[in-house]
C-alpha cells in the first residue's frame, strides 16, 4: 500500500516537473552515471526507454525498484556490498543490449564517492559512459541522510546537465582508471 501511494504520488507529482536536458546524449548504449541524492529526476526524465537501472537490495531499494518498474526500467539488483561481482557481470551484459543507469556513490555512501563499477562496466562493454548532474529550482533537501537527498517540488525548473563523457580503452590499467575516477569525480563536485 505504501509502495503504491508513493508511486501515484510521484507520477503526478513529477508531471508538474519542468525537466530540460543541457548536453547531448545519443541513442547508443550507454553507462550512465550521477549521484544518488540527484536520482529522482533523472531517473523520471530517462523513464519509459527500457532502459537497465542498478537498485540495491536495501528497503530503500525495494521502494525504488517498485518506481522505476512503472517507469518501465530493467532492474539490476544488489550493489558493490551486495552481490557486486554478479551486478557488475549483468551491468555489462547489459550494455550490449540498453543502456545502464547508475548512482556510483549509492547506497551507502561515502556522499559524493566513486565506486569503479560505472567505469569497469562502460570499459569492459566498450560503450560511452555519461556523467550527469542536476540543478532543481525547488527542492527540498533531506539534510540528515547519508546523502542529502534532494527532493523537487511541484512545477519546479531542473537542469540535468552533462558534465563529462568518454570512452575507456581496453588497454587502460586499474591505476589508470583509478585515477580516472578521481579526476571524474573532482569535475562531478564541482557543481
Amino acid at each position: 500500500m505504501k509502495k503504491t501511494l508513493l508511486k501515484v504520488i510521484l507520477n503526478i507529482l513529477s508531471k508538474t516537473w519542468r525537466i530540460e536536458l543541457v548536453g547531448e546524449i545519443p541513442q547508443a548504449h550507454k553507462v550512465v552515471a550521477f549521484w544518488h541524492n540527484e536520482m529522482l529526476a533523472i531517473w523520471r526524465y530517462f523513464s519509459g526507454n527500457n532502459f537497465s537501472a542498478v537498485v540495491s537490495l536495501s528497503k530503500d531499494g525495494e521502494i525504488l525498484s517498485y518506481l522505476l518498474s512503472s517507469w518501465k526500467y530493467k532492474l539490476i539488483r544488489g550493489s558493490s556490498s551486495k552481490k557486486g561481482n554478479e551486478v557488475l557481470e549483468q551491468m555489462i551484459e547489459a550494455t550490449s543490449e540498453t543502456s545502464v543507469f547508475i548512482t556510483p556513490d549509492g547506497p551507502r555512501g561515502p556522499r559524493h564517492k566513486m565506486k569503479a563499477g560505472a567505469f569497469i562496466a562502460a570499459q569492459r562493454g566498450q560503450v560511452p559512459i555519461f556523467f550527469l548532474r542536476c540543478e532543481t529550482s525547488a527542492k527540498k533537501q533531506f539534510h540528515k541522510s547519508w546523502d542529502k537527498f534532494e527532493f523537487p517540488l511541484p512545477f519546479a525548473s531542473i537542469k540535468i546537465k552533462v558534465i563529462d563523457t568518454f570512452v575507456i580503452s581496453k588497454d587502460m590499467t586499474k591505476d589508470e582508471i583509478n585515477d580516472l575516477i578521481l579526476s571524474t569525480e573532482e569535475k562531478m563536485t564541482a557543481k
